[in-house]
């Protein structure tokens, strides 16, 4: 009996009226949802590599006294791009693209601010317009590439264990990245922001329908009303204190993530692990800002 392949593009549909089968084109509703989602991932990894790196960027422009020049548009045009493809080139290979399809993505978020630059020096384009019909002709670009390489198999990616560790790690590495800034010019957050901590995970539990478990809503309202009664606390304290009382509010609050990461009964173990690590390092940043303000 012949075997119809598993990536074969076409059905057959065998007719109870005859003895032949007709072959008919499969549907493209597949291809079509791959390509988009494909597309949407990219989009998706590029913002984050924006809002990844950005204040990366600006560290060090101000460390370096190169802000300024990073600012001027067609820079500023340039590392947006390299943002998106840091971000873009992760995800993609992560994915297991091949790099040529990746070269081309990342040509495709590059060649379109690189088009504009000229007209941009020739006072033809201001800033705002360089950036904006950057990003409007990377689209089609990108389409393009993604059509390309939609029947593309899938590369042969041999990650190395420490690689593979570190991706598992993804949340906390995260949490670190959106605190990279705040380590140049620590400052002490409003005792206000304390409200927030708690809420999280009532919210997820709400949504994920998590907080029925024997005792689960009492503890995390009891965590509720305890950040409520530190943060009024601090905001009646006021000064230094209130400042101390803020870092053992959200020190204590990594603690707090760290029962929910072992236990899992109301929010997955990622945002346990992301709250944890951000918690610890505004904590440890807060105290930085303490010791260094006379």
């Amino acid at each position: 009996m012949e075997k119809t392949p598993m990536y074969a593009d076409t059905t057959t549909s065998v007719r109870q009226h005859g003895s032949l089968a007709t072959a008919q084109p499969a549907p493209s509703h597949g291809t079509r949802r791959r390509l988009l989602w494909h597309l949407a991932e990219m989009a998706l990894a590029m913002v984050a590599g924006m809002v990844l790196l950005g204040p990366l960027w600006e560290v060090a422009g101000t460390v370096l006294g190169v802000a300024g020049a990073l600012a001027r548009p067609e820079v500023a045009a340039l590392v947006m791009a390299t943002n998106m493809t840091v971000g873009m080139t992760m995800w993609m290979r992560y994915r297991a693209h091949h790099w040529r399809g990746v070269a081309e993505m990342a040509a495709a978020m590059y060649v379109p601010f690189l088009l504009l630059v000229v007209p941009f020096w020739a006072g033809l384009l201001d800033g705002d317009a360089l950036l904006l019909g950057g990003h409007l002709l990377m689209v089609p670009a990108m389409v393009l590439v993604a059509l390309r390489h939609r029947h593309e198999p899938q590369a042969v990616i041999r990650r190395h264990p420490a690689v593979v560790a570190l991706a598992r790690r993804w949340p906390a590495g995260l949490a670190l990245l959106l605190t990279a800034d705040l380590w140049v010019d620590p400052t002490v957050l409003s005792p206000w922001t304390m409200l927030v901590l708690p809420g999280g995970y009532l919210l997820i539990g709400v949504a994920r329908r998590t907080l029925r478990g024997p005792g689960v809503l009492a503890i995390q309202l009891a965590g509720l009303a305890a950040w409520v009664t530190l943060t009024l606390v601090a905001v009646a304290a006021g000064g230094r204190a209130a400042a101390w009382l803020v870092v053992f509010g959200w020190l204590a609050h990594s603690g707090w993530d760290l029962v929910n990461h072992r236990t899992g009964r109301v929010a997955p173990r990622g945002y346990a692990e992301f709250c944890g690590v951000l918690d610890a390092a505004l904590g440890g940043m807060m105290i930085l800002a303490i010791m260094t303000t006379t």
